[in-house]
This record gives structure tokens, C-alpha cells and sequence, in this order.
């Protein structure tokens, strides 16, 4: 009797994810992704497409991440329905247990794939532009403007996801007064765009002699990196400035005026690049980068998301913190929009997001 109402179970647990499976066929529309990706096969089969090498990277990556979505998930769904078919009877009783261990794989499997259900925002899919400017603080914030860099790096670095700088000015002590990095991988915007705001340290500071507690302030910027927009840019309403690079890249770039600054003149809004060894690449890169900055101006309708943009941040900002790290006098990370908690900041700092992130998809 047990072995039956063990059957029973284990037919109920099938038929239930199968559903949550189809659920989820629906909320990705697999039917979109299928034609988004016989799009990109149509322009990677041009003859003209490998000339383009970010082209070429870009479109690349978006038809690999395609691919494997509708394969992982086309697959699970395969599995589960070949397990649901099984005549699970008597005569099975022999292979209840491998039967459970095959649905606990799919189950996690299913896990794994959900994860995705968070991200389907227009611009999740797209690489993330992070900016990190240091606060108030002096030498103090400039340090916690390096540690946050660090750790977003360490937590690309467990997605395998890559990194490219447009540019990074040192502190003067220590630490980065500013730091600009595109982070790209699977749904990387979809994972750090709630990252976006001001982050606030606790600690006993490192370069005070009489050891007293201080707290720092950096502010981070994230944005989707958008090839195109609808948005008429006008060669006209573009400033170009060119300097030379300051920032590491070669020997030849610190001797030429390659880094470039391109200013929006409607809008006020700036980008630059100075890490690429050529001013065309540069230009390339920060003409991407505005485009980005231009998209997101005039979607939203919030000043203080504006003055941030163009890299106005007046003291008020500074206290709009949406996440505090202690380290002294106890330990604590609190995210203030929503309340929630962890006690571990030395795992966070080390690249150890994801419980912030699924709880800011979750708010």
C-alpha cells in the first residue's frame, strides 16, 4: 500500500511541475524567441557581418544565450513529459527509487531554469554599464568606491561574465575617485539594475590614526548598454572632446590623444572612453555608452534619476541610500527598500550578491 501511495505521489509531483513548465513556456514566449532568433541567424548568414567585430560579439552572444534557453528548457520539458508517460504500476516498484532521484534532477533543473522568470524587462538581457563615483567621505569613500568595483568584478567573474573599462580615475591616496565598466553575460542588466542608488559604510577607518568609526558614501550607476535607439541624435547636438589617456592601456595610449569625451548638448549628458588603444575605438565605445545615458533620460520622469545621469549628485542624494554595510560596531548589510537582512558583509563585499538580488526582484 505504502509503494502505491508513493506511485501516486510521484505521479501527482510530475503532472504538477509539467504544468509549471508549460507556465513558464507562456511567460518566456518561446514563440518571440524562436523568430528573435532566426532574426539573428539571418543577419550573422550576411555577407558583411564579420567586418564588424563588436558586431559580430554582440550578435553572437545574444543568439548563444537564445540557443541555450530554448534548449535547456525544450529539453526539461521533454524529460518531465517522458517521465509522465511511464506506466507507473506495480510492475515498477523495482524502480520507484531511480524514478524519484531522475525527478529530483529534473526539479532542480527546473529551479535552475526559473531563475529566468525574474528577468523578462526589455533591457534584462542587454550588458550592464556601471559607474561607481565616490561620496562623501574623502580617502575613506574613494577606498569604498574601490570596494564596491571589486565586488562587482569578483561577482562577474562567478557568472563568467566579461568585463571592459571606458575609464577609472585613481584616488589620491587610495581607492578610485570614479570608475566606469561594462559587465557583460546572461541577463546581467536583469541582475544589477536594482543595484543602481547610493551605498553606505560603516567601519573603523583603516586611514584614521585614532581608529574611530567613519562613514563612507558611493553612488553607482547601472545601465543597459542599447546599440540602437529610437531617439534622433543629431551630428550637430554632439560635442567631441579629445584628451590624452591617463588610465593604464598601453604605452601608446598614454601617448596620444586617443581618450575621447562625447557631450549631448540638449541634454547636458556625458560619456567617455579612454581604455581602448585607438580614439576611434574609444569613440566607438563612448558613443554606445551616451546612447545608453540618452535612453534612459528621457524615459524616466524623475529629476534626481536626471541630475544622476549627467552626474549631478548634490548632498541631499547622498542620504537616499538604498543599502548599508556594517562592519563595525557589528555586522550587518540592510537593504532599505525592502527591510531584508544578511549578516555576513565580508561575503557580500566578495562578490556574493545573489541573495540581494533575488530579494530585490522578489520587492
Amino acid at each position: 500500500m505504502a509503494k502505491n501511495k508513493s506511485f501516486e505521489d510521484l505521479k501527482q509531483a510530475i503532472k504538477s511541475l509539467l504544468a509549471k513548465v508549460d507556465q513558464a513556456f507562456l511567460a518566456l514566449d518561446f514563440d518571440s524567441k524562436k523568430n528573435q532568433l532566426q532574426d539573428l541567424k539571418h543577419i550573422m548568414a550576411q555577407h558583411d557581418f564579420w567586418q564588424d567585430q563588436d558586431k559580430v560579439k554582440n550578435i553572437s552572444s545574444q543568439a548563444s544565450v537564445l540557443t541555450n534557453q530554448i534548449k535547456a528548457w525544450q529539453d526539461l520539458k521533454s524529460s518531465l513529459s517522458d517521465l509522465n508517460s511511464l506506466s507507473l504500476d506495480k510492475q515498477a516498484e523495482d524502480l520507484l527509487d531511480d524514478l524519484k532521484e531522475n525527478f529530483s534532477q529534473l526539479e532542480s533543473q527546473y529551479d535552475n531554469l526559473s531563475a529566468e522568470l525574474y528577468w523578462q524587462g526589455k533591457y534584462d538581457g542587454l550588458p550592464a554599464i556601471i559607474t561607481i563615483n565616490a561620496g562623501a567621505g574623502g580617502v575613506d569613500a574613494q577606498d569604498w568606491a574601490e570596494m564596491l568595483e571589486r565586488m562587482y568584478l569578483r561577482f562577474a567573474e562567478q557568472k563568467s561574465w566579461t568585463v571592459n573599462y571606458f575609464s577609472r580615475s585613481p584616488g589620491s591616496e587610495a581607492g578610485i575617485k570614479s570608475s566606469t565598466f561594462k559587465l557583460a553575460g546572461q541577463y546581467a542588466y536583469g541582475h544589477l539594475k536594482n543595484e543602481a542608488g547610493v551605498h553606505r559604510l560603516v567601519r573603523i577607518s583603516p586611514y584614521d590614526s585614532d581608529h574611530a568609526r567613519h562613514t563612507s558614501f558611493a553612488m553607482v550607476q547601472v545601465l543597459p548598454q542599447i546599440e540602437e535607439t529610437d531617439i534622433e541624435i543629431k551630428d550637430d547636438d554632439l560635442k567631441i572632446d579629445t584628451f590624452r589617456a591617463s588610465g593604464h592601456g598601453g604605452q601608446s595610449v598614454n601617448k596620444t590623444d586617443s581618450a575621447v569625451r562625447i557631450t549631448h548638448l540638449p541634454t547636458g549628458l556625458s560619456a567617455g572612453c579612454q581604455n581602448e588603444r585607438s580614439q576611434a575605438q574609444n569613440k566607438k565605445q563612448a558613443m554606445a555608452y551616451l546612447k545608453s545615458k540618452i535612453e534612459q533620460y528621457y524615459q524616466t520622469e524623475k529629476e534626481e534619476v536626471r541630475q544622476a545621469l549627467r552626474g549631478e549628485y548634490t548632498e541631499a542624494a547622498w542620504g537616499n541610500q538604498i543599502r548599508s554595510y556594517v562592519i563595525h560596531p557589528y555586522k550587518l548589510v540592510k537593504d532599505h527598500r525592502s527591510g531584508f537582512e544578511l549578516k555576513d558583509p565580508e561575503a557580500i563585499l566578495g562578490g556574493d550578491l545573489m541573495p540581494l538580488i533575488k530579494n530585490s526582484l522578489d520587492n
